[in-house]
Formats: structure tokens, sequence, C-alpha cells
């Protein structure tokens, strides 16, 4: 097997490629390789379900490979808008047109329904109430979050009760988790959330909906 090469590095980020496959590490840490995308996928499908808008407003949560991105895309009408929050403004680099990861999801930053902000995604929640019909978060591992300092309070009460006041009547909230949370629909509930599950095609990765 090939070894990784490292192709872009900036302070504690860096992109590693081998053959067709990539990787970004925080701190040394692995947060995602492209490898297998079907769950983000999926993510994104079972969150824009439950639109009932001609021109839904959505927030995206974590900008990786742009997998979530695009397949939202591919699920939302033209006349949608779609805001992706990522914390790292070199990831967003990465995936902009002409970047080392754009190919993998088709230049998806380019269209005309996309709006990037670069920063916490907590900070772009508190700043927008009653504002969206579907939050899609696809932060670190989920419920458990392990790779990148403080991403845990996004799935903490004070977290979701944030993405809770910032979703329309009749949203959804959508979260891709690596594998199963027992307490995190309880938390859902907690917050004011009719709580469900289902698990990806893959058998392997879950995704926990929050609905209004």
């Amino acid at each position: 097997m090939k070894p990784w090469k490292t192709i872009a590095t900036d302070g504690k980020w860096t992109l590693r490629q081998r053959d067709q496959e990539f990787m970004v590490q925080v701190d040394g840490k692995i947060l995602m390789t492209s490898r297998r995308h079907g769950s983000e996928d999926e993510l994104a499908r079972i969150g824009c379900a439950r639109v009932n808008s001609a021109s839904p407003h959505v927030l995206i949560g974590g900008l990786g490979f742009g997998f979530t991105l695009r397949a939202a895309l591919d699920n939302l009408p033209d006349s949608a808008k779609v805001v992706v929050s990522e914390l790292s403004k070199h990831v967003v680099e990465w995936n902009r047109s002409g970047g080392e990861l754009a190919k993998l999801h088709g230049d998806s930053l380019d269209d005309h329904r996309v709006s990037v902000e670069v920063g916490d995604v907590q900070k772009l929640l508190s700043k927008n109430r009653n504002a969206f019909d579907v939050v899609l978060l696809d932060i670190d591992n989920g419920p458990f979050a392990v790779t990148v300092e403080d991403n845990e309070t996004m799935y903490s009460i004070g977290g979701l009760s944030s993405v809770r006041a910032s979703l329309k009547k009749g949203g959804r909230l959508a979260v891709w988790s690596a594998g199963t949370h027992p307490g995190f629909n309880k938390r859902l509930r907690e917050v004011g959330f009719v709580a469900s599950v289902e698990k990806t095609g893959d058998g392997q990765h879950l995704v926990f909906i929050g609905d209004l």
C-alpha cells in the first residue's frame, strides 16, 4: 500500500493524499477521510426530506470533503439557500474551485445557492433565531466528538438548545454520528425535539433526527 503524502499543511491542520483518497488531520489526529461518504449523503437526504418550503433555508455545520453539501444541493430546489459553517479556513480553501478537494463534490461551493461562514457554528446559530428549515450537523465524530477541542459542546444541552432556537416551526435537525450514543435521543427530547434515529446503509453510522 502506498504511503500517505502531505499535500497541504497550515498550523495544526494537514491535508494528505494516497492515490485518490484524502485525509485531514488535526494535531496529528485523523479527523476524516474521503474513502466512503454514503452516510454523509444520507444525512443530507434524511435532513432535507421534511422540507416543505418553496425556498428552504438550510444550515450545514461542517464542510469536510463537501459530500453532505453536494447531497443537500441535489435534494433541494433551485430557490434554496444553503449556509455552510466551517471552523477551519484551510478546509474551506482546499474545497474551493481549483483546490485539492473541489473535484470530490463538483465545485459545490460555486453553486449560487451556497454561502460559507468560517468560524464556530454555535456562534452562527446564536445570531439566527427562527431562521432555518433544516440544520445538518456533521462535526467531528458526532455526539461523542473527540478530535477538535470544544466540539462536544455543540452536542450539549446548551448547543442543542441553540439549534432548536434557530429552526423554524416544523424544522428538522439531522446529526451524523460515527456510532450509537444511548443518551443522545434523551438529550434531544430534553430541549424540545421529537427524537428518532435512522441507520445508514453502511450499517455502521447513524443519523439522529430532531423534529419540531
